[in-house]
């Protein structure tokens, strides 16, 4: 079809998967024309939210005939605009109605589910089974499965777990042309070639649109202890990392690094928090440990730690939660800093960064110092997964405000620290994907070799250029 008209297009989706699967009004476009930040607005043709695997293969051939662009998205909660549309013409297609749970294996220690379920739904799923699925973020209560596939989402387990990506055994996607491959296989081995589930995981939806994903399971932790500890400075925060390895192991889960500015947006903005520590200091780590052993042994173990991590001067005081209700207010804290910056009216420039664990304090160090000589007021917003080396290393300059365009669009700040990043032989992106903010930081950093295999994997699967067009390139 040559040209077809919007009320052709809309008309043949229609037919596919139900009017009332198709929006085209402006009042129920908007929630999925704009990220959950206010930063990114975009326009589309229709929402389009097919009820099974079949009818998104329709979808996609309807679209790959008449040249329609596809925008896949799942909850809308990513940080870099990857599920915005772009344009009129694109047809945002929505996971939200397949949200079922399909199986759980707990012998072989699998779930099967479609790509629209919500994250919290499956680790709950996973915890009636007496297994664990530990994919954990902040926006797990309403992000869905499928936009973490596509953007290979971290958290906070990944020192323990790893990201995403390790805990896939199997995805069934729908290629641009609505051909359905189905590698929903829970197998651990499986050495019959290219490993071809790794192509659509992290690609966020330029290549194809995951439908379904077999996820790996683990033991439900019999006893957890968490703890938040004041720290002198990151150089001590990296030393007690180190200590608590000595004594607890594998049993850390997580290993947080979070700055005391971060936490004063917290407290400021979000209703019910407050600092756990009587003392001001301007460093802390939140950790959490799990086990198959009882509660009791486990906390013994993390005081044991505690207390030589004191007497070293590694650790300035520390609360230990004395049951999970503490235990959830402590991550509340942690977990709220994203939403505590978002009510200040500064623009925030935000860094998911990552550098080699050991030279983080160092990382830290000379970025701090790069900015506040170039940048006068500048302030930090410092936290993330010290564990795996991961960062959310932001900034902002209280004279420019998110309303104002000029300031949205400025990447001096960015560029200040991505030069830092490269020169440690770090990553830009760490866990939030590339999406619409960072398509020129990919051409900048990324090497001629690497894009250029990119983009042939591109026109292979995807020779139109119709899935989530505007993205990583």
């Amino acid at each position: 079809m040559n040209n077809p008209s919007r009320e052709s297009v809309i008309k043949r989706l229609r037919d596919a998967v139900g009017s009332a699967a198709v929006m085209t009004e402006a009042a129920d476009l908007e929630a999925h024309i704009v990220d959950w930040r206010g930063v990114y607005r975009g326009a589309a043709a229709a929402v389009v939210r097919p009820a099974n695997t079949a009818e998104v293969a329709a979808v996609l051939k309807i679209c790959a005939e008449t040249g329609t662009p596809v925008v896949p998205q799942g909850g809308n909660t990513g940080m870099c605009g990857a599920s915005v549309p772009g344009g009129p013409r694109e047809v945002v297609l929505s996971l939200s109605r397949m949200n079922k749970v399909l199986a759980v294996d707990p012998l072989n220690n699998t779930i099967t589910v479609e790509a629209g379920c919500v994250l919290a739904t499956i680790q709950q799923a996973a915890a009636d089974a007496e297994r664990l699925f530990p994919l954990s973020l902040g926006a797990e209560g309403s992000c869905q499965i499928g936009g973490n596939l596509s953007t290979n989402a971290g958290g906070v387990n990944v020192l323990r777990y790893g990201n995403t990506r390790d805990l896939v055994l199997g995805v069934e996607a729908v290629l641009p042309d609505g051909r359905i491959w189905n590698g929903l296989r829970g197998l651990r081995k499986d050495n019959t070639g290219y490993d071809l589930k790794h192509l659509f995981i992290g690609a966020e939806g330029t290549l194809g649109v995951i439908t379904a994903a077999t996820l790996k399971l683990f033991p439900r932790p019999a006893a957890n202890a968490t703890a938040w500890m004041a720290v002198p400075d990151p150089e001590a925060a990296l030393k007690l990392l180190a200590l608590m390895r000595k004594h607890c192991n594998d049993r850390i889960t997580a290993f947080e690094l979070i700055s005391r500015h971060s936490l004063e947006l917290v407290w400021r903005h979000i209703p019910g928090t407050r600092d756990p520590i009587a003392t001001p200091y301007s460093w802390y780590v939140l950790t959490e440990l799990a086990d198959s052993a009882d509660e009791a042994k486990l906390r013994g173990d993390l005081e044991r730690a505690l207390e030589e991590a004191i007497e070293a001067g590694l650790v300035s005081d520390a609360v230990i939660a004395e049951n999970r209700s503490q235990a959830q207010s402590l991550w509340h804290m942690r977990e709220s800093i994203p939403e505590g910056a978002r009510q200040e009216p500064y623009m925030v420039y935000r860094h998911d960064i990552a550098v080699a664990v050991g030279r983080i304090p160092e990382f830290i160090r000379e970025a701090q110092a790069a900015l506040e000589a170039k940048f006068a007021g500048v302030k930090l917003i410092c936290f993330g997964h010290l564990g795996d080396g991961n960062l959310h290393y932001n900034a902002y300059l209280p004279e420019r405000l998110r309303k104002d365009a000029v300031a949205r669009d400025a990447h001096d700040v960015t560029e200040t620290v991505y030069d830092i990043v490269q020169q440690y032989g770090g990553s830009f992106s760490a866990e939030h994907g590339i999406g619409l903010s960072k398509v020129a930081e990919l051409a900048r950093y990324k090497s001629a070799v690497e894009l250029d295999l990119m983009r042939t994997v591109k026109r292979a699967l995807d020779p139109q250029g119709l899935m989530n067009p505007g993205k990583l390139f």
